[in-house]
């Protein structure tokens, strides 16, 4: 069951006497299954609410006096009430198994539940989707949804997921596309296994077989240094290249053949190979920005004060708008910026970060900030990306540069931790965490050519 965490003061759910702590046994006579099922029965005018509260064995029936699709105003501690569906694949790219021992238990789930891909932008296989997930998904219009591709060759499929049902897990995408639902395919590329002539199979059914689909993104594989597959490694420059070469000849044949272009490589293929990123408007609206493809230029777009063209900046999506959801999306107690002290700032970023912050003041002339490059030693291998920083490395580079008025993204937090379980009070100078954003840079450098004029 739900349980209530939050309860706005003066909000309908507040005067009926719902207290936090409360159990939702039954809206209108129903037992919600997930957040999407609650919003559609609490948006219902004055719904009546069965709940457990403490250890009384009698639950408590609770009309609640509303207007019809006004909030309860109440939060709930939960996404999913039943049980999120866990993955039953094994795939041997898969990151969650490249994690170290010791770290938190919820790090180490895997879920594939088209619910959590409706509502934040997960990934699914579909390996174990059902009929009756089928008929919820169209009847209720839960799109869009995204679906992990990685190969359309049935066998190789199958054997990357090492599950059968990854051989015909795909017939799902025909079901839904032809109920109009909108879908976003993923593809991540392992090097000699589903690169070369059967990425190019891949990306030409995505074309013919699955022409409805919205976008096709093009990742390459994560490692690190906890991974026990031997087969598993980065793609050099040479074959990120060739990747590249790849996924844009056959975006080039999208715009020929459905008249856009739906298939887009992430911003670090463009990285590894030491390649140009293309421009915003290649991005067509930046559908897959999550995946890292054209966060760069997106975070340009919002640098230079001009419209990126997508919500996904702002998270957008289902989630945000259902009244009740726990807070998911929060990161850290971000710092104000109105008031910024007299010292320069050093910004903290990862290695993909701090070479694309690099190149944006380069090519906008913005003043010289110091732009930290963190290594992450924490899980090795090719892991470069900022979100995935921990506080003992963060630690260490702050130790070995000194003191400063440090700036940290936030996207390396989740509820104020660093994936190691430290906090920012565990580093050895302060950090003012400020939003990942574009904005929030030009704020900084607008601060910084102030402070220098004032000092000249």
């Amino acid at each position: 069951m739900p349980v209530i965490s939050e309860v706005a003061p003066g909000s309908p759910g507040d005067r009926a006497g719902l207290k936090v702590g409360d159990a939702i046994e039954l809206i209108e006579g129903v037992a919600p299954l997930d957040v999407i099922e609650y919003q559609q029965l609490a948006d219902r005018q004055s719904p009546e609410l069965v709940i457990r509260r403490g250890a009384a064995p009698i639950a408590r029936r609770i009309t609640v006096e509303k207007e019809l699709g006004e909030p309860l105003g109440i939060r709930v501690d939960s996404a999913v009430f039943d049980k999120i569906r866990t993955c039953d694949n094994h795939c041997e790219f898969c990151f969650i198994y490249q994690l170290p021992k010791g770290l938190r238990k919820s790090l180490y789930l895997k879920d594939d539940d088209y619910r959590l891909s409706f509502l934040y932008g997960n990934f699914t296989t579909l390996t174990r989707f059902t009929e009756l997930d089928a008929e919820r998904v169209i009847d209720e219009r839960l799109s869009p949804l995204y679906v992990s591709i990685h190969a359309t060759d049935p066998e190789l499929r199958a054997a990357m997921l090492r599950n059968a049902r990854g051989a015909t897990s795909l017939r799902w995408l025909d079901v839904l596309l032809d109920a109009g639902i909108e879908i976003h395919g993923q593809v991540v590329v392992c090097p000699e296994v589903n690169d070369g002539a059967q990425l190019e199979r891949t990306l030409a059914d995505t074309i013919d077989r699955f022409d409805r689909l919205a976008t096709v993104g093009v990742v390459p594989l994560g490692t690190s240094d906890h991974s026990n597959e031997p087969n598993m490694r980065p793609h050099t420059a040479a074959e990120a290249a060739r990747v590249l070469d790849v996924v844009e000849r056959w975006g080039d044949a999208s715009i020929a053949a459905l008249g856009k272009r739906r298939i887009f490589a992430s911003d670090e293929f463009y990285l590894v190979a030491g390649r140009d990123l293309p421009p915003q408007a290649f991005y067509e609206g930046f559908a897959q920005l999550e995946n890292g493809i054209g966060m760069a230029r997106a975070l340009e777009a919002e640098f230079l004060g001009v419209d990126p063209g997508t919500d996904a900046l702002k998270g957008g999506g289902f989630f945000h708008s259902v009244d009740g959801a726990p807070p998911w999306g929060y990161r850290a107690t971000r710092a104000s910026l109105d008031e910024q002290g007299s010292d320069a700032p050093i910004i903290l970023t990862g290695e993909y970060g701090s070479a694309v912050l690099t190149d944006l003041f380069r090519r906008h002339r913005a003043p010289d900030i110091e732009v930290l490059a963190v290594k992450n030693h924490f899980f090795g291998g090719n892991t470069a990306v900022t979100g995935l920083l921990c506080g003992g490395d963060l630690a260490a580079a702050m130790k070995a540069r000194g003191a400063g008025r440090y700036v940290l993204p936030d996207v390396c937090l989740s509820e104020g931790r660093f994936l190691d379980g430290l906090t920012t009070s565990d580093l050895p100078y302060g950090v003012e965490v400020v939003e990942t954003s574009g904005v929030t840079l030009r704020r900084l450098v607008d601060h910084e050519v102030a402070r220098r004029a004032v000092a000249t």
